[in-house]
């Protein structure tokens, strides 16, 4: 077992449950066509080679690349490619691939020092959604983002994070995964989201102005929403539009639902 880097944020999962409970999210079929991001030592790769069409496995790590290949390397249905993901072309790396591309469900276990960044890489953004999307992504996050992603107005958790991911995709929280499930352990305990994206019925008319009003809204959480979005909107006109869609005109950010998010720029 290599030693993990803490350059690389890099904690081994070894904890089958945890294992099994990240396939049974992704709904593998024969004929997927997998993105891994991050595979390490491979403890998980090892185990979607056998269940679908292929896998792509994207590892920055270059020695972990090198032990990957000598294990993995001759598996026809295995691409390892070394290189950053966030910097990574995959769509012109992979077209000349026709086993792999293209990618259609990404399962991962993410360094968390870059979740957010993945999180964009893999979804897209309110203005500006991946096309095409993809029709599942399963990853083991750390559990406070975990928790954020699917949280839901009037809790704790609920902020412009989840607004901008929910917008996107349909968001569940699968299962914990205790730090001890990991060698080493982090200092926080993990979470496994699901992401299915998909399309809204009633989308933003301009999604990058409900972007910007999500990003300003959620500026300063302790503030009154109105107080927050008055560099942007006129308060008197802001008042009015809350009241005209039965939004408690001294609520806070944390309050609205996607719906409303998407109605109040709608109508701004």
């Amino acid at each position: 077992m290599p030693r993990p880097r803490k350059r690389f944020a890099q904690h081994w999962l070894r904890s089958e449950k945890a294992l099994t409970q990240i396939l049974e999210a992704a709904q593998l079929q024969n004929s997927d066509r997998v993105l891994e991001i991050g595979p390490g030592t491979g403890i998980l790769t090892r185990r979607l080679i056998p269940q679908v069409q292929s896998i792509v496995a994207v590892e920055l790590d270059r020695d972990l690349c090198q032990r990957l290949a000598k294990k993995l390397g001759n598996i026809d249905n295995f691409l390892l490619l070394q290189g950053d993901i966030l910097t990574l072309d995959l769509t012109t790396q992979l077209q000349q691939f026709s086993t792999f591309y293209p990618l259609n469900k990404v399962v991962a276990n993410i360094p968390y020092n870059i979740t957010a960044p993945i999180l964009e890489k893999l979804l897209g953004t309110i203005a500006h959604p991946y096309q095409p999307p993809y029709d599942l992504i399963v990853l083991l996050v750390q559990k406070e983002v975990a928790e954020r992603v699917v949280a839901q107005p009037k809790t704790k958790a609920y902020g412009s994070l989840s607004v901008r991911i929910q917008y996107l995709a349909h968001c569940e929280y699968i299962c914990d995964v205790p730090s001890k499930a990991f060698d080493p352990p982090p200092k926080v305990d993990s979470g496994v989201i699901r992401l299915q994206p998909r399309p809204l019925e009633i989308p933003a008319t301009n999604p990058q102005q409900l972007d910007t009003l999500v990003k300003v809204g959620f500026a300063n959480r302790r503030k009154m929403l109105r107080n927050n979005l008055k560099s942007i909107i006129d308060g008197d006109r802001l008042i009015l539009l809350l009241e005209q869609l039965t939004i408690n005109p001294q609520c806070r950010a944390e309050e609205l639902s996607l719906e409303q998010w998407i109605a109040l720029s709608n109508h701004w």
